[in-house]
């Protein structure tokens, strides 16, 4: 027997899914998630289990539509003194051309007759357990969100009536590799501890996906809201952080400060405030380095080059409205920098003008991001390693007592 699915249904397999990215100018190949590759050897075990047979292939029909066609890497079987024992197996993860941490790490399936006649699911070495609330599943339970426990007590289901047997199973999943990977991760910042989370709602990893990251803010997000926050900062990255070190010193200390209501939001600035609004949080606080925020000031709410830029030009129409001659202008737009450019603007005096327009564009683009209940305001600041501040919107100091 080649493909149990196959021989079960007659369903059309597909093994590899394409996508264009105009970025990238060319097809990248699509993979499968961490869910599909549970799903895959808890079929695979299941089928070994009931039937004795090793199975080379098992295709998994996924939440977005294709199956997709998986070998099964390892297969083994353990008798037991009563009944059927227990039936391993293990496939091998396929991020296709995604940067993922996970690609090629085994997922293995543990399948035991479960006597309550239920499917059961849980989790083993390498999968996390949850440990605070606001995730997919309850605090306590291995983090195998409700997607993947849906495909893989399907996968069981289906080989059960191929297999005519009508008692209950129990899987459990686990990652031999996961601890170690999921230090690399957010999931120690999450609260998920001791490996990494079974993910994916469509079952299939595209390819220099946006989606993964901005699913993991508004997993932050969540936790944070469930934790009784009202108030959240959102940075791009390791620069905002530094500087809110020094700026949000409370009472409590910078690192009580960091941990509980910050929220590192990459490029994703719109969609980032989109999720914090859609959480609840109605005081939203955004700090970051010119070099991001400057593209605020022109409506763009994607920061990533790859969206565009604007920086300079920004700067320039800016420095225009000061009051800038014509020689300036064009060393504005020729530096490689907006801190460069910021240099030139303070050596014509026209740095606190520049700011002022700045701050006005932002705060215009930036109101438009929320609802008429909340209120958002943000901080801008530049420099390397000693950062200083370049501006700021007006409701800065009110917003700042919620942390101080």
């Amino acid at each position: 027997m080649r493909d149990i699915t196959d021989n079960m249904t007659g369903q059309a397999m597909v093994n590899t899914t394409k996508k264009w990215y105009s970025a990238n100018q060319r097809y990248l190949r699509c993979g499968y998630t961490t869910g599909t590759c549970a799903a895959a050897a808890a079929k695979a075990a299941a089928w070994l289990l009931l039937t004795g047979q090793k199975p080379e292939q098992v295709t998994i029909k996924t939440p977005k539509g294709p199956e997709i066609a998986i070998d099964v890497a390892e297969a083994r079987r353990q008798a037991g003194e009563d009944g059927l024992g227990a039936a391993t197996c293990a496939v091998k993860k396929d991020s296709g051309d995604d940067p993922d941490i996970t690609n090629g790490i085994l997922v293995y399936a543990t399948v035991t007759p479960e006597p309550s006649g239920a499917i059961l699911i849980d989790g083993g070495v390498g999968v996390g357990r949850v440990t605070k609330p606001g995730l997919d599943q309850p605090v306590g339970m291995a983090a195998i969100n409700s997607t993947p426990r849906q495909m893989i007590a399907q996968a069981l289901r289906e080989v059960c009536e191929a297999a005519g047997y009508s008692g209950g199973l129990s899987a459990v999943i686990s990652i031999p590799a996961g601890e170690a990977l999921a230090a690399r991760t957010f999931n120690p910042r999450l609260g998920i501890s001791g490996g990494l989370s079974i993910l994916g709602t469509s079952g299939i990893v595209e390819p220099m996906s946006d989606s993964a990251l901005i699913d993991t803010i508004r997993v932050e997000l969540r936790v944070l809201a469930a934790a009784g926050r009202s108030s959240v900062i959102l940075t791009p990255g390791n620069y905002g952080e530094s500087f809110l070190l020094d700026r949000l010193n409370g009472p409590e200390g910078p690192e009580a400060v960091f941990t509980s209501t910050i929220i590192k939001c990459s490029n994703f600035i719109g969609d980032s405030i989109a999720a914090a609004v859609e959480c609840g949080f109605r005081r939203i606080l955004l700090a970051g380095h010119i070099g991001k925020l400057v593209k605020l000031a022109i409506g763009l709410m994607n920061t990533h080059s790859r969206y565009g830029d604007g920086r300079l030009e920004t700067l320039v129409t800016c420095a225009l409205k000061a009051g800038g001659d014509l020689p300036l202008l064009r060393q504005i737009a020729d530096c490689a920098t907006t801190e460069a450019a910021l240099t030139l603007l303070e050596e014509a005096g026209l740095m606190a003008a520049v700011a002022l327009d700045l701050k006005e564009r932002i705060a215009f683009y930036l109101s438009r991001q929320i609802p008429a209940d909340a209120e958002i305001g943000f901080i801008c600041f530049t420099g390397a390693g000693s950062f200083r501040p370049v501006f700021e919107s007006g409701n800065v100091a009110q917003l700042l007592e919620n942390w101080q």
